[in-house]
């Protein structure tokens, strides 16, 4: 089925019904689910006592979360996981899944809710873009990663193939830290989608726009000719050039439809530009609050959002039952846009990695 762009934000709230809640009034009933004994996470609720605020009775919106500070990605990649598992989910199955760890070591949190609520949201994107459905070839990392965990339940829910790869992120990231080489396992992991490609004609990839390019180098030929109606991509991004020779080398006929994101708040959808975006910019991508936000703060006051138009550093705020971070600096920098037609909320275009200056840690995109 075929849904008009116009519809999409009616039905997006349709569907997840979560998405039609005002940001203040879910932010109150996360507060409570967090920090009563009965369902917060033994991680949030030992820190009840030590926030100098009661929470819920404090915090009365999301404007109201600054008094939380900054979150210290420290504090989760020393939490052990079932400390970060809600105790309102303690007879509910739940997954564990795990950063690539671009700047430093892996964080760990847990998934009982989240990858059902990102599912559909994905679907009824693709959907309203005309290409839901077929089998999956996942390019993708594996493991403990989330995002092969998402393809799959994407096409669980058409009853589709997913033909993944053998991929970890962390192998890549590890050579280039030591001073060596991606090459090598790059090649690995493209000879194994190739084969994957040729032998069983699947009608979406799933992938990181940098492996992408490195694929659509050994394409003998455009990748519809193999079948393939859409490309999904996350993560890494590619340079202006890259993104022109592939559209118009490797993906006529195919639509290219890319996320920003991580694992820790989720995936910001891909919105065409629109008539009076700042020049340069390009697709913005829009973050479906309440789940999370996505603000575009002043790299020297991270409590100063920019201007529309502006570019500033992400501060991110993920308000999930499975998982609540508050305040976490990003190490992205981005234009701040408005709403869009597609999707009502604002958004950040133009994303780059933020250099800042004597950081610790330094972030190893790779090729993830």
């Amino acid at each position: 089925m075929t849904t008009a762009f116009d519809a999409l934000p009616g039905l997006l709230r349709e569907r997840v019904p979560e998405l039609g809640v005002d940001l203040d009034t879910w932010t109150r009933r996360m507060m409570r689910w967090h920090f009563d004994p009965e369902t917060g996470s033994p991680f949030w609720v030992a820190r009840r006592e030590k926030l100098g605020f009661d929470p819920v009775r404090d915090i009365g919106g999301f404007a109201d979360l600054t008094r939380f500070g900054l979150f210290d990605k420290a504090e989760l990649r020393a939490a052990h996981a079932r400390d970060l598992r809600p105790r309102g989910y303690r007879d509910r199955p739940f997954r564990v899944f795990e950063t690539g760890g671009s700047t430093g070591a892996p964080c760990r949190i847990v998934n009982v809710t989240r990858l059902a609520y990102d599912v559909e949201i994905y679907r009824t994107v693709l959907e309203a873009r005309g290409v839901a459905g077929g089998d999956v070839l996942a390019m993708t990392p594996s493991g403990p990663h989330a995002y092969g965990h998402f393809v799959e339940g994407l096409a669980d829910s058409w009853h589709g193939a997913v033909h993944a790869i053998d991929f970890d992120p962390r192998w890549v990231k590890a050579a280039l830290r030591s001073g060596g080489d991606a090459g090598a396992y790059t090649a690995h992991l493209v000879d194994q989608t190739l084969t994957l490609l040729t032998a069983e004609r699947p009608s979406l990839l799933f992938t990181t726009s940098r492996l992408l390019v490195e694929l659509a180098m050994r394409l003998p030929r455009p990748l519809h000719t193999y079948g393939m109606r859409a490309v999904c991509t996350g993560g890494t991004s590619c340079t202006a050039a890259e993104a022109e020779f592939l559209r118009e080398e490797h993906l006529p006929g195919v639509q290219w439809i890319d996320t920003y994101g991580n694992t820790l708040v989720g995936h910001a959808l891909q919105a065409d530009p629109v008539p009076g975006a700042p020049a340069g910019t390009g697709h913005s991508y829009h973050l479906p609050p309440p789940f999370a936000v996505l603000q575009v703060v002043d790299p020297a006051d991270p409590w100063r959002e920019v201007e529309v138009g502006q570019r500033g550093r992400v501060r991110a705020t993920t308000l999930l039952e499975d998982l609540f971070l508050p305040n976490l600096l990003e190490r992205d920098s981005a234009v701040r846009t408005g709403p869009h037609p597609w999707f009502p909320w604002e958004g950040v275009a133009a994303v780059r990695p933020f250099l800042e200056a004597g950081a610790a840690e330094e972030a190893v995109e790779g090729v993830y």
